[in-house]
Order: C-alpha cells, then sequence, then structure tokens
C-alpha cells in the first residue's frame, strides 16, 4: 500500500512540471525584410514580411520568384523604372488569400510612379499583318523595354498569382511615352493562373492583354486613368469571369478591345462583368471620343454575358464600334456578342465611329435583360485600400 501511494505522488509530480510556464511560450512567425533588386536567376521565395524593390527586377528563364501571403512590397518613385518582370521561361508565383492579399504599392502614393507586373510569354499572337496578308505573330513590347514577344506554345506557364493587388501603376519610361499598366500580359499562356487580382489607381490601364490565351478570373480595375480592361494582338482567353471596372475621377473605356487588323477566327469570352462609372469621371486628356463602355476596333471580338453598365454619358455608347471593317467582319459576321447586358441608366446601346455605317447586331448577338448580376467578388482585406472598400459599388 505504501508502495502505490508512492507511486501516485510521483505521477501527481510529473503531471503538475508538465503544466509549466515553459510550454506556454509561443514563438511567433518569421517575418521578412530588405530590398528586391536585380535578376531572379535561381528559386527565391520572400517570406511573410515587407519589401522594397528598386529598379527593373527580372525573374530570368528557369527562374521562379515566390512570395507569401501577407507581403507588402513598395516601390519608390525616386528609383527611376521599378518594375517586377517575368521573362519567358520565368514563373511568378504568388500565395495571397483574401484575408492577407500580397500587396505592391509606392511610397509617395502618386499614380504612374512604378511599373507594375509585366509577364511574358510564348504563347500565339497575332500583331497584324504582312502586305501579302500573312498574320504576324510576333511583336516587340510597347512598354520601352523593347521585348520579342510571341510563339506558338498555347499552354505556357508564367506562374500562379492570387489574390495580388498592384497600386499606383502606369509609369512611362524611358522615351517618356511608352506606359506600364497595373497588369501586362504579354503572350501568356493557358498554363498561368490569374485569380483575385486588383489593379488600384494607375496612370494607364488596369490590365492590358498582348495577345495569348490565359483566362483571369476576379479582377478589380479601380480609378486607373485609361482603360479599365485592354487587350489586342489577338487575346483569346476562353475561361474569364467576374469582371469589376469602377472608373472614378479619371478614365477612357471600361473595356479596350482590338486585334491589329486581323479578321480572327477566334475569339475572348467573359462572363460576370460590371463596368460602373462614377459621377463627374472625366477621360484622360479630355479626349471627347474615348467616353464608351466598351469599344470595339481594329477587328477586337469576343463574346460577353452577363453584364451590367452604369454611369457612362448620354452621349457613349454601351458598345462603340470604332472603324468599318470591324462592323463588317465581327459585327455583321456574328464574332461580337454581348449577351444579358443591363443598362442601369439611358446609355445609349451601340454606336458607330463613323457616319459612313450603321452598327446592327444579328439577331440574338445583343440581348439585354433586367435580371444580370454582373460580377461576384468575395468581400476581404484584398479590396480594402486605405479604409476604402473597392466592392461597396459593385
Amino acid at each position: 500500500m505504501k508502495k502505490l501511494v508512492f507511486s501516485l505522488a510521483l505521477l501527481s509530480t510529473v503531471f503538475i512540471g508538465c503544466t509549466s510556464s515553459d510550454d506556454d511560450v509561443v514563438t511567433p512567425p518569421a517575418t521578412g525584410s530588405g530590398e528586391i533588386t536585380g535578376d531572379i536567376t535561381a528559386p527565391k521565395t520572400y517570406i511573410k514580411g515587407t519589401y522594397s524593390i528598386s529598379g527593373t527586377v527580372r525573374i530570368k528563364s528557369g527562374a521562379t520568384l515566390t512570395f507569401e501571403a501577407g507581403s507588402v512590397i513598395t516601390a519608390d518613385v525616386s528609383n527611376g523604372a521599378d518594375a517586377l518582370l517575368v521573362e519567358n521561361g520565368g514563373k511568378l508565383n504568388i500565395a495571397g488569400t483574401a484575408a492577407e492579399p500580397v500587396v505592391f504599392t509606392e511610397k509617395s502614393k502618386t499614380p504612374g510612379s512604378w511599373g507594375g507586373i509585366i509577364m511574358f510569354g510564348d504563347a500565339p499572337i497575332v500583331s497584324g499583318k504582312t502586305a501579302e496578308g500573312t498574320p504576324i505573330t510576333s511583336a516587340t513590347s510597347e512598354d520601352g523595354t523593347n521585348i520579342v514577344y510571341g510563339g506558338t506554345n498555347a499552354a505556357h506557364n508564367g506562374g500562379s498569382l492570387k489574390y495580388v493587388r498592384v497600386e499606383y501603376a502606369g509609369k512611362k519610361i524611358l522615351d517618356g511615352n511608352s506606359e506600364m499598366n497595373g497588369f501586362s500580359f504579354y503572350s501568356v499562356g493557358s498554363g498561368t493562373v490569374l485569380e483575385n487580382l486588383v489593379s488600384y489607381k494607375g496612370a494607364d490601364d488596369g490590365f492590358e492583354f498582348y495577345g495569348g490565351t490565359v483566362s483571369a478570373k476576379n479582377l478589380i480595375s479601380y480609378g486607373n486613368s485609361d482603360d479599365s480592361f485592354d487587350w489586342q494582338d489577338g487575346w483569346q482567353g476562353q475561361a474569364n469571369t467576374n469582371w469589376y471596372a469602377y472608373q472614378v475621377g479619371t478614365g477612357n473605356f471600361g473595356m479596350e478591345i482590338e486585334s491589329k487588323s486581323v479578321n480572327n477566327a477566334f475569339f475572348p469570352k467573359v462572363s460576370n462583368i460590371t463596368l460602373r462609372r462614377a459621377a463627374g469621371t472625366v477621360t484622360e486628356a479630355g479626349n471627347p471620343t474615348e467616353i464608351d463602355a466598351i469599344q470595339f476596333k481594329k477587328e477586337g471580338n469576343g463574346e460577353y454575358s452577363n453584364i451590367v453598365i452604369s454611369g457612362y454619358a448620354a452621349n457613349a455608347a454601351i458598345a462603340r464600334i470604332q472603324d468599318a471593317n470591324t462592323n463588317t467582319n465581327q459585327v455583321n459576321g456574328g464574332k461580337i456578342k454581348l449577351l444579358n447586358v443591363k443598362i442601369a441608366d439611358s446609355t445609349p446601346l451601340t454606336g458607330a465611329g463613323s457616319s459612313s455605317f450603321t452598327v446592327s447586331f444579328p439577331v440574338g448577338n445583343f440581348t439585354t435583360s433586367t435580371t444580370s448580376t454582373g460580377a461576384a467578388l468575395t468581400p476581404g482585406a484584398w479590396a480594402i485600400v486605405d479604409g476604402v472598400n473597392l466592392l461597396a459599388n459593385l
């Protein structure tokens, strides 16, 4: 019996020892800091932290750059042309979340202060035609970096961007005229993942696609002073959905769509679109013609469905067809479809860029609806900037 009492006492001592305060000490996860500059030539991961970016950081072919959720990367206009550029063959992986996005911003919070995120691939493009009518399948970037893009790899994979916000981009570089957007995708392929991205108050386009086959889901273009969404070079992404543009202060077209004057057999598809223009918004440089919700020119085409549009002026149009060839080949040819469009004001349905032709969509290719819902986006920190909820007007 004495042995049993001793054993119980010993066990009691052991259990009491296990509850000591030493076991309650929690070591916080490490956070990163420092400057990001130069070329990325080998795999590199930046843990959650606060970083600065200096100059044009280039992810070279064969290298992968990764940012963890919650990271903030700040550019500085005094550095010159800050930008994050993914070369063809390189990869950028950004694993943000709705609660902890990865944010790329600029110190002065001035639109046009840096170059944003630029990605190059080797997916197909069509950048024009030769004198003999043969399609041209390569081009040189218009952002001042003078990189040649275009190829045959439709499945090109430039990485994965999830819950990423780019602020105050659109810098004019080198020649003082070439502009970078919030996000620029040059011949990027369908193997690339683009989801839950925000382009906020840039001095050029929010998102621009230069050919390629990539698709993008859950996009916010807020307060960008040129076009909210723009593409050319025969971009043909097929699985795009939930695009929201809010133009405030200065803004041109909600969507500008062209294909370098090539009458393509392919076209992009986008579902669930909301385009809103705040009262008092003016066009860039006071241009009186860049005021429409959607503009098609130079053989631009595509299928767009479940659309909500509001705030565009009475002299604007829901769909402006800018030239006669686009009207003949794309509208009359059935390659432009605007389906289930809800117009929340008196904006005219269509317009022509010239009095020399009349726009008349084939039956069923331009339909309206009072029940269209537009974009559906999940709220969270990814869509809040300096206390402003970007989805408040959705």
